[in-house]
């Protein structure tokens, strides 16, 4: 399939399931590849045969949701937010005497993971840290549950932190999995749970992906299950939108519940 030609058809469709095509714009080759796929199962040959398809075939908008999905994900993605997390946010909530957060969008689990492993490894702490971990797609959770990853997933993790979390087959410690819940959720439904979180990562996907509308509705649901002085994480080139009430930048990409 031609760029152009998926471009335009990703261009008319996101817009209609809630999503933004500006988001898509650096990763769309994952997108493309299983576009590719589906309009070849279906035995269409262009992305105009699809979208003819799918106006006349409302069943099928679930199927492209899922062909939309973007899954690329490394333990301790974008240093600079974990260095902030390690040095100035995980201390804080030691010394509070309470350590409750929520990995939203987790994908196959590296983000989770790589909390868990900082909270112990470099933080320390005195009280255990609850995680809870959701994502929309089960495939990703099943890989997050299994807990075993390639050599390229840890490319970013400290050699201290993988040498400690991981055995000789890649396959995370247990004491590193044990303070993880993982759940099936779509972020765009009620919180899986009431909380209070004290930390909420949701990064590179609901403020990268979805509209501004959806995107002000999860900002709304992610206050309503943290506590006040809470520190919600976005991602490196996101950030919540203009005017959203109920969060304070504090520096790039974190955000304290006020």
């Amino acid at each position: 399939m031609f760029d152009a030609e998926a471009d335009a058809f990703l261009a008319w469709a996101l817009p209609r399931r809630g999503l933004r095509w500006h988001g898509f714009r650096r990763n769309r080759r994952q997108v493309y590849r299983r576009l590719h796929a589906r309009i070849h199962s279906l035995g269409l040959e262009t992305a105009a045969a699809y979208r003819a398809y799918l106006e006349n075939h409302p069943e099928e908008w679930p199927q492209l949701d899922h062909l939309c999905r973007v899954t690329i994900s490394r333990f301790a993605r974008d240093r600079a937010i974990w260095t902030t997390l390690v040095d100035e946010v995980l201390p804080r909530l030691e010394s509070s005497g309470t350590a409750s957060a929520w990995s939203a969008g987790c994908g196959a689990g590296e983000e989770p993971y790589t909390l868990a492993i900082a909270w112990l490894v470099e933080v320390v702490p005195a009280i255990p840290i609850d995680i809870l971990a959701s994502d929309i797609d089960d495939v990703q959770l099943a890989r997050a549950i299994a807990g075993r990853f390639p050599p390229g997933a840890l490319r970013e993790l400290p050699d201290a932190w993988r040498r400690t979390a991981f055995d000789d087959q890649l396959c995370v410690r247990p004491q590193f999995r044990a303070p993880i819940r993982f759940v099936h959720h779509d972020l765009r439904m009620p919180p899986p749970a009431p909380g209070p979180f004290d930390l909420v990562l949701c990064r590179n996907l609901a403020f990268s992906y979805f509209d501004e509308a959806t995107q002000r509705a999860i900002t709304s649901s992610f206050r309503a299950v943290m506590r006040t002085g809470g520190v919600l994480v976005v991602g490196l080139d996101e950030s919540l939108p203009s005017g959203t009430p109920g969060f304070v930048l504090q520096s790039p990409c974190i955000y304290v519940a006020a």
